[in-house]
C-alpha cells in the first residue's frame, strides 16, 4: 500500500469516526471532564450500548482512551492525538497529496477534444470562460518560453487554430499566458512560477 493510500485510509477512518453528532457531543463532554459510559448515557439520553459503540469508534482513531477504576472504565479525551491529526491534515502537502494520482489536465483535454477538428483547428471559439481558459492554455503551448514574437508571427501561429486571430491573441493576453510590449511590437509567452 502506498503512502498516499495509507494517508487516505487514515483520514477516511478518522472522519468516519467524527461524522456523527453524538460522537462530537461525546468529545465535547470529554473535553470538559473524564466520564464513564453510564454518565455519558444519562447526559446524552442514549442507551449505554450505543454510547459504548460510539466510544469504540473514537477509541479506534485514538481520540479517546479508557482507564479502569473499580468497576468502571473512565474515558478521557486524547488531545494530543486530535492535535496531531489536525497538524497532519492541515500541513501544506497533505491535502494536495490526496489528489496526486489525478490527471489535472483531464478537463483541458476534454475541452480541446470537444472544440478541435482532427487537424487541431478549432471548430469554434468557446463562449464560456472556463472552456476558453482551457483552449488558451492549449494554444499557449505553441509559443516557446523565452522567445520573442512579432504580432505577425503571433498571428501566423494563431491562424493554425482559428481564423479569428485577434480574439485568440486578446484571450491569451487576458489569461496572462502571453504578454506584449507597450507598443505591441513584441509578444512573449508568460511562464507562471509554481
Amino acid at each position: 500500500m502506498s503512502d498516499q493510500e495509507k494517508l487516505t485510509n487514515e483520514l477516511l477512518v478518522f472522519f468516519k469516526a467524527m461524522a456523527d453528532a453524538n460522537r462530537l457531543r461525546i468529545l465535547g463532554l470529554l473535553a470538559q471532564e473524564n466520564l464513564t459510559v453510564e454518565q455519558l448515557s444519562e447526559m446524552l439520553k442514549l442507551r449505554p450500548s450505543t454510547v459504548s459503540h460510539h466510544l469504540s469508534k473514537l477509541s479506534e482513531v485514538g481520540l479517546v482512551s479508557a482507564k479502569s477504576y473499580s468497576y468502571y472504565n473512565i474515558y478521557q479525551l486524547e488531545n494530543n492525538e486530535l492535535e496531531a491529526m489536525a497538524k497532519r491534515l492541515l500541513s501544506e502537502g497533505t491535502l494536495p497529496a490526496l489528489a496526486s494520482d489525478i490527471d489535472l489536465d483531464a478537463y483541458d483535454q476534454k475541452v480541446v477534444s470537444d472544440y478541435s477538428l482532427p487537424g487541431g483547428q478549432l471548430k469554434t471559439i468557446p463562449s464560456q470562460r472556463k472552456k476558453m481558459e482551457a483552449i488558451s492554455r492549449y494554444i499557449a503551448r505553441a509559443f516557446q518560453p523565452g522567445d520573442r514574437y512579432t504580432e505577425r508571427e503571433v498571428n501566423e501561429i494563431l491562424e493554425n487554430y482559428h481564423h479569428d486571430t485577434a480574439t485568440l491573441r486578446r484571450e491569451l493576453i487576458g489569461a496572462g499566458l502571453l504578454d506584449r510590449s507597450s507598443g505591441g511590437r513584441e509578444y512573449w509567452r508568460v511562464v507562471k512560477q509554481s
